[in-house]
């Protein structure tokens, strides 16, 4: 069980990074003042699931994985192409949207292929899939 729950935290681990650093990036494109409040209670929470994650981590007497810089370079490279000519709110909200959709999925399929996690991963995993699903409602205002 331990190595399926550790193998859950990093993986929410990374999806929670990836969001952090895509908000990061894409806030300094936004002038709109609602959304960028959006983006950042959304930064927020994805930091307080971090750091869920990495306290249930030490449970296991492990730190969970980094992003590599590849895959920083690779988000930074995506919304600065696709806001180079469209930094509208609708284009924003879909790029994001997107993110938080593949974060979705990747969250669902945790769920459904690894059943025995401890009752704290589930907990924070079902808590990384709602909170998803409640900011995918909130962007969709911005399309």
């Amino acid at each position: 069980m331990s190595n399926n729950s550790k193998y859950v935290l990093n993986e929410i681990s990374k999806g929670l990074q990836m969001g952090i650093d895509s908000i990061s990036n894409v806030s300094k494109k936004v002038e709109d003042s609602n959304l960028k409040e959006d983006l950042l209670f959304q930064s927020n929470e994805y930091n307080n699931l971090l750091a869920r994650v990495k306290t249930e981590m030490e449970n296991y007497a492990d730190e969970t994985e980094q992003l590599n810089p590849m895959q920083k370079a690779m988000g930074w490279m995506s919304v600065e192409m696709s806001t180079l000519t469209d930094r509208s709110n609708s284009k924003i909200s879909e790029m994001m949207l997107q993110g938080t959709n593949m974060g979705i999925i990747e969250g669902t399929k945790l769920w459904n292929q690894n059943p025995n996690v401890s009752e704290n991963v589930k907990n924070i995993l079902k808590d990384f899939i709602s909170f998803q699903e409640n900011t995918v409602e909130k962007l969709k205002k911005y399309l």
